[in-house]
């Protein structure tokens, strides 16, 4: 089975009141983890009840707050116990039905999961405003992936193994690179089988999340569109352009792209400005939430051969784990673009102090810069910036900013401590706020 990174941070969450809401995109193994969590409740002796919308009989105890109640009060009597409910986007008015159990004060604690869909998004979560912790599952990161494919035999060493054994290691990225992270995907041996179990969850997600939205139009419009999509991975959408070429109106243009990101498909990353007004109004660039996905839409699936496709895979990649790591900050994940072309990739907004960074499908010899990355640096005078690449570990100073060449296996934990130092300096202002208005 494979391991998720998220499962410890739901473990420590499992104590608090709130409703913990565990969602994401389907066949990312959302059952499977909450099998886990039960496994290990089961095993500290806690008791435990498991419902699902997908079977039949546990349906008549989920049709009402009354039948959910008494199911429970038969199951765990006077003591409290841990209610697992799978795949909630299934019940109407869910949002209604779970804050209406939550505000009962239960002596039970709710662990709720559910794919991607839209009603679940927007719906569920503002009922539960207040009441619940959001935690998005997503397809493996590389880390996830390697650590699987090595058989746990270097979990609390992997960057060592990497460094020992980069060929071998880079095989398996090139693996990753053309198959991507789905579970399933994963585990299966042959590329025929990866080939057909992701042409099941494309089709799954396009006539179970998609075709109920769609209001009259054709499924085909969609996929046209998503294909469009793949083909500009890591490049400014031009709303019109792609309105001529899929045949479509920009307004529905607009509402597919709303629905491809609400439903966890891709994810839109809009430009960075010091004038936020305008960020709202530019346009953005598209990343799949999946690259094996991108790859299938593309027909390029375990077949990427190009190198330039190879590089937009790669920064796909990149931008996944930037915005999955820093999804617990308030640090936004954004791109940069100028009227005479300068470009920087990424830009890690951290108030008056971003970091930009530049992504480069290239094991570098040697420190290099773009003439692009130089104009970010002047223009912002950031303290640091990145260069993210598959080997080099290497710093040098331009002025005041410090230019890190960071091996894309590096770049996880390089998150982890950015992450760590937002929770620490928000700890010191906490402080200093508290002493100041005792002061007063």
């Amino acid at each position: 089975m494979i391991r998720r990174i998220i499962t410890d941070q739901i473990r420590d969450h499992l104590g608090k009141k709130e409703i913990t809401l565990i969602s994401g995109p389907r066949q990312v193994g959302k059952t499977t983890l909450m099998n886990v969590l039960i496994d290990d409740l089961k095993a500290a002796g806690k008791p435990v009840l498991f419902l699902s919308f997908d079977f039949e009989s546990d349906l008549p105890f989920l049709r009402s707050q009354e039948a959910l109640i008494s199911r429970i009060n038969l199951e765990f009597g006077q003591q409290k116990g841990f209610v697992f409910i799978d795949e909630i986007q299934r019940k109407e008015d869910a949002g209604i039905f779970l804050k209406g159990l939550y505000d009962m004060h239960l002596p039970c604690k709710f662990i709720i999961s559910g794919s991607g869909s839209i009603e679940l998004k927007e719906k569920i979560s503002e009922s539960l405003a207040g009441r619940k912790r959001i935690f998005e599952v997503s397809p493996l990161s590389f880390h996830e992936f390697l650590d699987y494919r090595t058989a746990y035999k270097y979990s609390d060493r992997l960057p060592a193994y990497i460094n020992l054994h980069f060929s071998s290691v880079m095989i398996l990225f090139n693996e990753y690179l053309n198959f991507g992270g789905y579970p399933r995907v994963v585990t299966e041996s042959s590329a025929r089988e990866k080939l057909q179990v992701i042409n099941e969850i494309y089709q799954s997600y396009i006539d179970r999340d998609i075709r109920m939205f769609l209001q009259g139009d054709r499924p085909e419009s969609y996929a046209r569109l998503i294909k469009l999509l793949a083909a500009q991975t890591g490049q400014i959408l031009n709303l019109n352009s792609l309105a001529n070429e899929a045949q479509l109106s920009v307004p529905t243009i607009r509402k597919y792209l709303w629905y491809a990101e609400k439903t966890y498909f891709i994810r839109l990353v809009t430009p960075y400005f010091n004038n936020t007004i305008k960020e709202i109004t530019k346009s953005p660039v598209a990343y799949f939430n999946d690259h094996g996905m991108r790859n299938l839409v593309l027909s390029s699936f375990g077949n990427l051969q190009r190198l330039q496709d190879q590089g937009f895979v790669f920064q796909n990649i990149v931008g996944n784990l930037l915005m999955h790591e820093l999804r617990v900050s308030q640090y936004t994940v954004h791109f940069w673009r100028t009227t005479d072309k300068a470009e920087v990739d990424f830009v890690i907004d951290r108030g008056h102090d971003p970091i930009g960074v530049e992504v480069k499908f290239s094991a570098l010899k040697k420190p290099l810069m773009t003439r692009s990355l130089r104009n970010f640096i002047d223009k912002y005078q950031p303290t640091e910036v990145w260069v993210v690449n598959l080997a080099l570990n290497d710093k040098i100073s331009v002025g005041k900013t410090r230019v890190k060449f960071v091996p894309f296996f590096s770049l996880n934990q390089l998150l982890k401590d950015l992450t760590a130092s937002f929770e620490t300096n928000y700890q010191v202002q906490e402080r200093k706020f508290a002493y100041s208005w005792k002061r007063r």
